[in-house]
């Protein structure tokens, strides 16, 4: 074997060796990459707070009853508009027939 032969095997075993590194080196890159990307962690659940639900029922209650007021308040305007229609109604026709 000449020394031109053995020069041209080692220098293709080198770029066998050199593309064989550098697949090395992408995929020690890659497992970087996957660890450092750590998941992330889930939020902190939030206490308890009944301070919060108190007020929220409060406001509920509070919203309802001023809803049922507001209803009793119509319902009675309702009747009286209705009583004060048909004494209305009946004093025209009284007055209708005195003519």
């Amino acid at each position: 074997m000449s020394d031109l032969e053995k020069a041209a095997r080692d220098a293709v075993e080198a770029a066998d060796n050199t593309e064989m590194v550098k697949q090395i080196a992408a995929i020690l890159a890659a497992q970087q990459l996957l660890n450092a990307q750590q998941p992330q962690a889930p939020a902190p659940r939030q206490e308890f707070d009944a301070k919060k639900w108190v007020v929220i029922g409060g406001t509920a209650v509070s919203l309802g009853l001023v809803g049922a007021v507001f209803a009793v308040a119509i319902a009675i305007g309702a009747v009286c508009a209705t009583a004060c229609l048909i004494v209305l109604r009946g004093l025209w026709a009284d007055f209708k027939k005195n003519r």
